[in-house]
């Protein structure tokens, strides 16, 4: 809810300020642009930031709290049916108060609050795309790093048992150079049985 402001109202009594922020509010909606004193636009606008924000929700239930604040149904309609489409892409700053040179009778700061209606600029739209793009992207590849982590584990792990193959084969051949079947080879080619079969050869 609008905060209170300190030191005297804009009326007589808290009943009396009420119906001059609703008066101010229903002639903001109607005209889109009010001039009256800097310290009633400044108390007005929260209060019609209030209404936009139920406008947009657009519900039976804010409906109804909108007409408690402005007692007129034609200016809810207008509110709720004809502005609130207009304030669907902007997200805040619905009013901008614009101040005037001062009252030449009494010599008071005035100012001017007006409904921001021009659209939202290309740019801001665009930079917003951006980001949804970037989140969605940046959601879309975590399970995908996740993927590739396990693919690069298992990866690993392939290369491991190839490398225990290896070194067990490169083992078992070092064991078969050093094995005694290896080395009595050599005395099996002067064994004597080999030596008979060559006089043998040499007789004939």
């Amino acid at each position: 809810m609008p905060k209170p402001s300190k030191g005297p109202r804009l009326g007589g009594s808290p009943a009396n300020e009420r119906k001059i922020i609703a008066n101010l509010c229903k002639s903001l909606i109607e005209n889109e642009s009010v001039v009256t004193t800097e310290a009633r636009a400044r108390r007005v606008r929260p209060h019609m930031e209030k209404l936009i924000t139920k406008a947009k929700k657009g519900d039976t239930y804010n409906r109804r709290l909108a007409l408690k604040v402005l007692g007129d149904r034609e200016s809810a309609y207008i509110l709720f049916e004809e502005l609130a489409p207009k304030f669907a892409e902007r997200n805040g700053g619905y009013t901008r108060i614009t101040k005037l040179p001062h009252r030449k009778g009494d010599n008071a700061p005035m100012a001017m609050i007006e409904l921001v209606l021009e659209p939202v600029s290309p740019k801001q739209a665009v930079v917003k795309e951006a980001e949804k793009a970037a989140q969605k992207a940046a959601a879309a590849e975590m399970p995908e790093t996740t993927e590739n982590a396990e693919e690069a584990q298992t990866d690993e792990e392939a290369v491991e048992n190839v490398e225990d193959v290896e070194s067990t084969d490169s083992a078992d051949s070092a064991e078969s150079a050093d094995s005694p079947e290896s080395a009595d080879s050599p005395e099996s080619a002067d064994s004597p049985e080999s030596a008979d079969s060559a006089d043998e050869a040499d007789e004939k």
